[in-house]
């Protein structure tokens, strides 16, 4: 695959201008893909804030009833078939198990192209969002699942839980565990220019000890318990200030529980930042928090890796894998752990440690993970041609009589 131009076909529900993980890690990957010499389309919705962009196309869409902010392909299809077969394409990824992500399997399938999958949500964390959990059970996130990768020639999973999540839904496509990579160089931008800093801009001094929570403010995301753990950090860091980027359905209940605990003063919500902003807010502040349980993998954990900013963060099977040293970070339990184990952190004062940082920073870089998708794509195109070889066996020994056409 190294030696020739591969052109590959994205199909996403998500992409700029629309801010996400998901829109994130497609980015990512094209970028390095076509550093590489590769050749890749998306095709995903149309936006009402998207400008045209060469090798970006977007079927007529409307917002999805329950997520205003993420929309659905209605028309275009068609248009988008034709535009796949002129591109001559030699592999289709899809990044979605809805509209789009179906229509890629149909085109891959038309064009006797394999198809493979980024599996990127854990669905079954959101489910309350769809008539309050109670239309749409575990079980239908299990069928929905099955039936989209069926026929796929690999499967994408950017942590472990997902996959054993899909061994639980008994999915037996070739998988490959490999986490979305971070560009580097986006976060070594040097911000110093700027006529005001983070702390200038929210009135904030150098003794003050900034905490950062970035994500979608949704309840799962579990920003409350970042929250009520901060009167406790106060009584020990009394100058701690934490900042919250992001906006979300989940932002006015936030607010009335910092209220609640009457921390007005100690918690600043700062809204969304432009994407090209986010490495500024990484960069400076002190430390990066995150209570969630639903993350696949949780880009923003290597985000603020990169950015050489220290993690205090809710545990889970990637992050074990990821702060590997106490320079790097420190993981918690549960909930009730959070402001505990961050005011003991806090006061070792642990020293960065260069060559740990570095070394983990290869490991995240978004060239690593173009370099393992590149071989995965060659799996898949392997896999592809022995599944159509038996098939074709298959069919050649099965009675003549179900192939003639009926009178």
């Amino acid at each position: 695959m190294e030696e020739r131009t591969v052109k590959i076909g994205f199909f996403t529900d998500t992409y700029f201008p629309q801010i996400s993980g998901v829109a994130t890690s497609i980015k990512t990957l094209k970028d390095e893909l076509e550093k590489n010499g590769h050749e890749v389309i998306i095709f995903t919705t149309s936006d009402p804030n998207a400008e045209d962009e060469q090798g970006i196309v977007r079927m007529p869409s409307i917002p999805f009833i329950s997520f205003k902010d993420r929309r659905v392909v209605v028309s275009g299809m068609i248009d988008a078939y034709e535009t796949a077969k002129s591109h001559h394409l030699d592999i289709i990824h899809t990044h979605t198990e809805f509209g789009t992500g179906w229509l890629g399997k149909y085109i891959a399938k038309q064009l006797g192209i394999p198809t493979v999958h980024t599996y990127h949500t854990m669905y079954e964390d959101y489910l309350h969002y769809i008539a309050h959990g109670k239309l749409i059970r575990p079980y239908h996130v299990k069928q929905a699942s099955r039936a989209f990768c069926r026929n796929l020639s690999g499967v994408v999973c950017p942590s472990e839980r997902v996959v054993e999540k899909l061994r639980q839904y008994q999915i037996h496509a070739p998988m490959a565990i490999i986490p979305t990579g971070v560009n580097l160089r986006k976060f070594a931008t040097d911000f110093s220019e700027m006529p005001l800093s983070i702390r200038e801009e929210h009135g904030l001094t150098e003794d003050n000890v900034l905490l950062l929570s970035l994500s979608r403010l949704s309840f799962e995301k579990n920003i409350q318990a970042i929250i009520q753990g901060m009167p406790i950090i106060l009584n020990a860091v009394p100058t701690a200030k934490l900042l919250i980027v992001g906006k979300g359905p989940y932002l006015k209940e936030l607010q009335e529980l910092v209220s609640e605990l009457a921390i007005e003063q100690a918690v600043v919500f700062v809204g969304e930042v432009l994407n090209q902003q986010v490495g500024r807010y990484y960069r400076e502040v002190d430390y990066f928090v995150n209570a969630s349980d639903s993350e696949s993998q949780g880009l923003t954990y290597i985000e603020a890796l990169a950015s050489s900013t220290k993690i205090v963060a809710k545990g889970n099977d990637y992050l074990d894998q990821l702060i590997v040293d106490p320079a790097l970070g420190q993981t918690f339990e549960t909930d009730d752990d959070f402001a505990e184990t961050f005011i003991s952190y806090h006061h070792q004062e642990v020293v960065d440690q260069p060559a740990v940082r570095q070394e983990k920073l290869y490991e995240i870089s978004s060239e690593n993970f173009a370099k393992k998708i590149e071989h995965f794509y060659q799996d898949a195109q392997s896999y592809y041609q022995v599944f159509i070889e038996e098939e074709e066996d298959e069919r050649a020994h099965l009675p003549l009589r179900l192939f003639k056409k009926k009178e």
